[in-house]
């Protein structure tokens, strides 16, 4: 099974989210995404939820590019901040919602970026560290849908066109574990992610109709690109585990 070309897709969406957008079923209000707590999401509830986020995070006119870094716990509005941050073309950065005051102050320092997302309870810590690292901007973002991301974002329209971006243009930031010595950001382009998905669906051979549980953190490779493009290429709904529970997970 292959794939459309990756620079042909490029070429023609600009954006990796246009390129992602191609696989939504053409019926938007099939179920994409059943949560482990009873929720349900349509693909129409992610183009949605994702277009009135980019509209908030456009209106913060920051400059073409900017580190936005999410340090939350997971949850699918975590996804659709993931798609706003590709639609306006800035760069994603996930956090491991695990890190404490030092590894924070690290990251911030070193990624610079101009909006910080964090938990309600770790506003104090977390907002402290970002503004006095020169972002411009902090929010808030629970579980349960909660926060004052959300709450802003509810004021802007639900349409939104992805930004011209070009291939090579940034789309996130990995930093690597760590384990031989201090922790570095991996640059990923939308045609590093973009190609990266189309091999993986072609390899794994993605059929219409296939189901994936996803019962990964969404702060790293796998959780975050490895799975839910994947998903999202293919148009196939999405069983979400907001933590490993290996009982549910065989269930």
């Amino acid at each position: 099974m292959s794939g459309p070309d990756v620079t042909q897709m490029l070429d023609m969406n600009h954006n990796l989210y246009a390129a992602l957008r191609q696989g939504f079923p053409v019926d938007l209000q099939q179920t994409a995404i059943e949560t482990d707590h009873g929720l349900s999401y349509s693909w129409s509830d992610l183009e949605r939820g994702s277009a009135m986020l980019a509209n908030w995070i456009q209106s913060l006119q920051l400059p073409a590019s900017s580190r936005i870094a999410v340090q939350t716990e997971k949850s699918v509005e975590v996804l659709m901040l993931y798609l706003a941050c590709l639609r306006s073309g800035h760069v994603f950065l996930p956090l491991n919602p695990a890190y404490q005051q030092t590894e924070i102050s690290y990251f911030v320092a070193n990624a610079e970026p101009a909006l910080v997302v964090c938990t309600p309870a770790n506003f104090g810590w977390v907002s402290k560290i970002a503004f006095q690292a020169g972002s411009r901007y902090v929010v808030t973002l629970d579980d349960q849908r909660g926060g004052s991301l959300l709450e802003r974002a509810a004021y802007h329209i639900d349409l939104h066109t992805p930004v011209d971006s070009k291939p090579e243009d940034l789309a996130a930031i990995i930093y690597t574990s760590g384990t031989t010595g201090r922790s570095k950001g991996a640059m990923l382009s939308h045609a590093n992610l973009l190609s990266n998905a189309q091999v993986l669906k072609d390899y794994w051979g993605w059929q219409s109709g296939d189901v994936l549980i996803h019962a990964l953190p969404v702060f790293h490779v796998h959780g975050l690109f490895v799975a839910i493009h994947g998903a999202l290429l293919n148009g196939s709904k999405m069983l979400w585990h907001n933590r490993f529970d290996a009982q549910r997970v065989l269930a």
